[in-house]
C-alpha cells in the first residue's frame, strides 16, 4: 500500500504554486481552508512525489516552485488532478487504517498514522472507534490504545472476507495483477464456460490470497466443511489454475489457498447460460429447499408457484446461495431497492423463502440474496400469469372514419403489449356476438347493440395512461362482482361493497376484531359457517401481519366462486403480539378461482402498496364510512 493516497487538496495546492511565482505559508492556508502546519506536510508530501523532477523550496517567508523534468512534472500533475479525494471522506480513512493494520507485524502509533494520514488525531481516533464496531461482527478486533499503538487481532480467513466484503477496492486499487497470471486466469474460465462477473470476482480472491500468502499471512487450519469441498467437481479446475500460476510464480500453494481461491465458483451466480448448467450436478438438499418453499408460499399466501425449467434453474440458484451463505461470500445486489419498490408481493414471498433457509439449514440470509430471491419469485410470477392469460382482443369502434379508428389503433400499440389483438370495427357492422368475443370494447360513439364485456367509452385523442390503468383492471372483470371502469387505480374496490366495510371498536383486541368481521359475512350468507375455525387454525400455524400495520387474515371459502374481500379499520391501532394493526384486509378465497392466481396476485399487490404508504394507510384506518373509504382509496 503506498504510504501516501493522493488527493484533490495536493493537486489544488500544486496548481497554486504554478499559477504563483511565490507565495506564503498563511495565504496557501486560507485559499485551501486548512492549518499552516496542514499546508507544511503537504508540501513535504508533494516534494516526494515530485522528486528528481521539481521542488518546491521557501526562503523569507515565501515558497516558489523549481522545474528540473519539464515532462516528467507533466505527467506527474495529470496524475495528481486525476486523482480521487480519498482521505477526505471517514469511509477511505477507515479502509487505508485497516489496510495499513492488516500488514503490519508491530503496534502502530496513532500519531504516526495521523501525521501519514494528514489529519487531526481526534479525526483518526474518531475513525478507529467506528471501525472497530464495523469489524466487530467479523470476529475481528482492534486490540492496544491509541497512545501506545495498536494490532489487528483475529483469523486470517476473517480478515480476508472484511476485505472482500468492505474496502478490496481501495486497499488493492494500485496492486495490479500480472499479465501471465491474468492469462492463465482468463484461460481456465474460458475453458470452463464461468461467466465475466464471477471470473472478477475470482481475480480478486487470488488477488488477496497471493498478497497475503507472499507477505508471510498463512491461513492456519480451516473448518472441516471446507476440506470437504476437495471432493467438489470444481475443485479440480481451481487446483490446476492455482498450480498453474505457481508454477510462474515458483512456489507451491498449500490446499488451504486453493480451497479460498474455490469460493467465489462454488459461490457463483447462476450461469445465464443454461446448457453450461447440466455440467454442474443439483445437490438432493436445494431441491427440497426448493419444494418447500413452494409449499410454504401456497399454503400461506395460496399462490401456487407453477414448474418448468425456471423451477430447476431456481434450484440452482438456491444451490449456489446456500454455497455462498456457508462460507460467507457476500454477493452485492444492486438493483435491491428497486426490488422492494417495484415487486413488493415477491419481495415478500421471498420472506416466506428466506424463513425456510433461515430455520431448516440454520444459515442467516442477507437482504441481497433476500432481493436475488424476489427477482425469481417475481419472474415466476409474470411467466405462471403469461401461461395462464388468454389472448387479449381488443374491438375498437368508431363512428367517424376508418381512418380515425386507425388512428386510435395507433396511439393503443403505444402502450399495450404486441401480442394484444386489436381489430376496427364501424358502429354499423357490429353484433352482440361479435363483441362479445372481445376482452374490451373501446368506443367513441354510444354501441348499436347490447353486449356483456366491458365498455370504456373514448375520445379519437385520448390520455394512455389513464385507458391503459383502465384496461388492466379489464383482466379482472369476470372475477370481481361489481365491476368498475373509471379512473380508480384499486381493482380491489371492485371486491368491497357496504356491507364488507367495517367500523372496529376502539376496545376490541386483534381475535375479537377478526371475530366480528366473520360473523357479521357469515350471517349475510358472504362467508360459510367453519370459515372462522379454518382461519383460526391457520393463524396458530403463523401470523398473517404484514409490515407490523397491516394484517391479511385469510382462508378458504364455500359460499361462492369469487373473492370475498373486507376492510375492517381501526381508527386506534389493535395490538397484537409486536405488532399494532391499523387496517385488517380479511380474505375469504374461493375453492377455485375462476381462472388463476392473478387477481388474488392483484389484490396482495394492492395491499402491500398500501402498507408501505403510510399517509394513505392512515387515511384507510380512520375512514368512518365505506363511501369515504373509496374516496380515499381513489388514486
Amino acid at each position: 500500500m503506498k504510504s501516501l493516497f493522493n488527493d484533490n487538496r495536493m493537486a489544488h495546492l500544486l496548481q497554486l504554486f504554478r499559477s504563483n511565482p511565490a507565495i506564503t505559508v498563511s495565504t496557501l492556508a486560507s485559499k485551501l481552508d486548512v492549518s499552516e502546519r496542514t499546508v507544511r506536510n503537504d508540501i513535504k508530501k508533494l516534494n516526494q512525489e515530485l522528486i528528481k523532477c521539481a521542488s518546491i523550496e521557501g526562503a523569507q517567508g515565501k515558497y516558489r516552485l523549481h522545474i528540473f523534468d519539464g515532462d516528467t512534472f507533466h505527467r506527474k500533475c495529470v496524475e495528481l488532478m486525476e486523482s480521487d479525494d480519498f482521505l477526505n471522506s471517514s469511509r477511505n480513512r477507515m479502509d487505508y487504517v485497516f489496510g495499513k493494520l492488516m500488514r503490519v507485524d508491530r503496534p502502530l502509533l496513532t500519531d504516526e498514522l495521523a501525521y501519514e494520514m494528514n489529519i487531526g488525531r481526534t479525526t483518526i481516533v474518531n475513525d478507529i472507534k467506528k471501525l472497530r464496531s464495523e469489524i466487530e461482527p467479523y470476529k475481528l478486533k482492534i486490540v492496544g490504545k491509541t497512545s501506545k499503538g495498536l494490532l489487528l487481532q483475529g483469523k486470517e480467513r476473517d480478515i480476508r472476507k472484511y476485505v472482500i466484503d468492505v474496502n478490496y477496492d481501495q486497499i488493492y486499487r494500485e496492486y495490479p495483477m500480472d499479465v501471465e497470471i491474468e492469462q492463465i486466469i482468463d484461460k481456465a474460465f474460458s475453458q470452463y464456460a464461468w461467466e465475466n462477473n464471477t471470473r472478477d470476482l475470482f481475480k480478486k480472491y487470488v488477488t488477496l490470497m497471493l498478497d497475503r500468502f507472499l507477505t508471510g499471512h498463512e491461513m492456519g487450519e480451516l473448518p472441516s466443511e471446507y476440506y470437504n469441498l476437495t471432493s467438489h467437481q470444481a475443485y479440480r479446475d481451481i487446483d490446476a489454475v492455482i498450480d498453474s500460476i505457481g508454477e510462474n510464480l515458483r512456489v507451491a500453494f498449500p490446499v488451504e489457498k486453493k480451497l479460498f481461491t474455490l469460493m467465489p465458483i462454488v459461490g457463483m451466480r447462476t450461469p445465464m447460460d443454461i446448457q453450461s448448467l447440466e455440467k454442474i450436478p443439483l445437490d438432493t438438499k436445494s431441491r427440497e429447499a426448493a419444494e418447500k418453499i413452494f409449499r410454504e408460499i401456497e399454503k400461506e399466501m395460496d399462490i401456487t408457484i407453477g414448474s418448468g425449467d425456471l423451477t430447476e434453474e431456481f434450484t440452482y440458484h438456491l444451490m449456489f446461495m446456500m454455497n455462498r451463505l456457508r462460507f460467507s461470500v457476500h454477493l452485492k445486489n444492486p438493483i435491491l431497492e428497486d426490488l422492494k419498490e417495484k415487486y413488493p408481493l415477491a419481495y415478500q414471498m421471498a420472506g416466506i423463502a428466506v424463513r425456510v433457509i433461515e430455520e431448516d439449514y440454520h444459515m442467516r440470509v442477507t437482504a441481497d440474496e433476500r432481493g436475488y430471491l424476489a427477482a425469481y419469485l417475481s419472474v415466476f410470477l409474470a411467466e405462471n400469469d403469461s401461461e395462464q392469460e388468454d389472448v387479449f382482443r381488443i374491438a375498437v369502434v368508431c363512428g367517424s372514419g376508418r381512418v380515425t379508428a386507425r388512428m386510435i389503433a395507433m396511439q393503443l400499440k403505444k402502450v399495450l403489449d404486441k401480442s394484444v389483438e386489436i381489430d376496427l370495427f364501424s358502429n354499423e357492422g357490429i353484433t352482440r356476438d361479435i363483441l362479445e368475443s372481445y376482452s374490451v370494447i373501446l368506443t367513441t360513439v354510444s354501441l348499436s347493440c347490447y353486449c356483456n364485456r366491458p365498455i370504456i367509452r373514448i375520445s379519437e385523442i385520448f390520455d394512455a395512461k389513464e385507458l391503459a390503468r383502465k384496461i388492466e383492471k379489464v383482466r379482472y372483470w369476470d372475477q370481481i362482482d361489481v365491476p368498475m371502469l373509471d379512473d380508480n387505480w384499486f381493482v380491489m374496490a371492485g371486491l368491497l361493497d357496504e356491507s364488507r366495510f367495517f367500523r372496529l371498536d376502539d376496545t376490541m383486541t386483534y381475535d375479537e376484531a377478526i371475530s366480528y368481521m366473520v360473523t357479521q359475512l357469515t350471517e349475510d350468507w358472504q362467508l360459510d359457517e367453519d370459515f372462522l375455525r379454518r382461519l383460526q387454525e391457520r393463524e396458530r400455524k403463523g401470523t398473517m401481519v404484514f409490515d407490523h400495520s397491516v394484517a391479511i387474515p385469510h382462508s378458504m371459502q364455500y359460499c361462492s366462486d369469487k373473492i370475498v374481500l373486507a376492510i375492517g379499520c381501526c381508527t386506534k391501532p389493535i395490538h397484537y403480539h409486536d405488532h399494532e394493526i391499523k387496517v385488517i384486509f380479511l380474505i375469504g378465497l374461493p375453492e377455485k378461482l375462476d381462472t388463476d392466481d392473478g387477481i388474488l396476485i392483484r389484490v396482495y399487490d394492492e395491499i402491500i402498496s398500501i402498507a408501505r404508504d403510510s399517509e394513505m394507510l392512515g387515511k384507510i384506518a380512520n375512514a368512518d364510512s365505506y363511501q369515504t373509504l373509496l374516496r380515499t382509496m381513489y388514486r
